[in-house]
């Protein structure tokens, strides 16, 4: 089975290379080839467009940046919707928004193709181990055909229920995510500046029980203050203006969340986009020095 990918960054590229490690043949688009280089180099087909992509495959991914990438990349110029055959299926891995989601599967079906969302939880490090965790929403049949590329991306998949609900779930995710990372940064800074070390910090909130696990990850990132990219801060932005837009449209305050997007959006006004998102500490650090 030919399977198309279109989305070779950070995370896209990853995944792809391990359908190439499952023995899968590839058809890959990117906006900047380079990108997609090690996946040639390793036999991936590379395609000039998304449509030329769609004419070779039977299922199609997509890991792309916002909706509006997303939705050029299947229905803009030399789109792939249109050329996909019938019946053909669309996995969406994109963070985008449970309306989108919906939408997109709306055109997908008038293309007679197929269509799962399909988000991820992990970052750069579980993409490379084949460790994401998949939240699709969709017809119960597709998960079922798409069961062994899951598999091989990822350690576990779950179906949550009709197009959009993988979306709702990975935007509820990534709120937790993104204000408890500020939470604890905001809390490490403050302990430090009361006069705690900041090793005996680390060292109690991490072992506690109020702390979730994946902050244990970061602590060598604020350790050394370097943040070299898993997640992008950029995206954790993106991410939560996507749960805003969620948010809005289902009638839900989310004064919290609404705060920390502001301060990462401060945050990328500071250079700070493409770091990883633990560096939110840096810049409250320095806001607090600042005030």
């Amino acid at each position: 089975m030919k399977v198309g990918f279109i989305g070779t960054g950070i995370m896209g590229s990853r995944m792809a290379a391990n359908l190439q490690k499952h023995g899968y043949e590839i058809v890959i688009f990117n906006r900047t080839q380079d990108k997609a280089t090690s996946l040639i180099n390793n036999g991936a087909l590379w395609a000039d467009t998304p449509g030329s992509v769609a004419k070779q495959v039977e299922i199609i991914f997509t890991m792309l940046a916002n909706p509006e990438v997303v939705m050029n990349a299947a229905v803009g110029e030399n789109g792939f919707l249109d050329n996909l055959a019938p019946n053909a299926l669309w996995v969406d891995c994109s963070t985008v928004h449970p309306s989108f989601s919906r939408q997109m599967a709306m055109e997908a079906q008038s293309k007679q193709v197929r269509f799962l969302d399909a988000p991820v939880a992990g970052s750069k490090n579980q993409a490379s181990k084949a460790e994401l965790v998949f939240m699709v929403g969709g017809d119960a049949t597709d998960v079922k055909t798409c069961q062994p590329l899951f598999e091989a991306m990822g350690s576990r998949f779950m179906h949550v229920g009709e197009y959009g609900m993988g979306t709702s779930l990975k935007l509820a995710i990534n709120l937790l995510l993104g204000t408890s990372m500020a939470a604890f940064a905001e809390a490490v800074i403050l302990g430090q500046a009361l006069g705690i070390s900041q090793e005996m910090l680390l060292k109690v909130l991490l072992g506690g029980p109020v702390t979730a696990p994946f902050l244990a990850t970061k602590k060598e990132k604020l350790e050394l203050e370097d943040y070299e990219a898993e997640f992008p801060l950029q995206w954790m932005q993106k991410d939560l203006h996507m749960v805003a837009i969620a948010a809005n449209s289902a009638g839900v305050a989310i004064p919290v969340t609404s705060t920390v997007k502001e301060l990462y959006r401060l945050a990328m006004q500071q250079g700070l986009g493409e770091k990883d998102f633990s560096a939110i500490h840096s810049f409250l650090k320095d806001g607090s020095r600042n005030e």
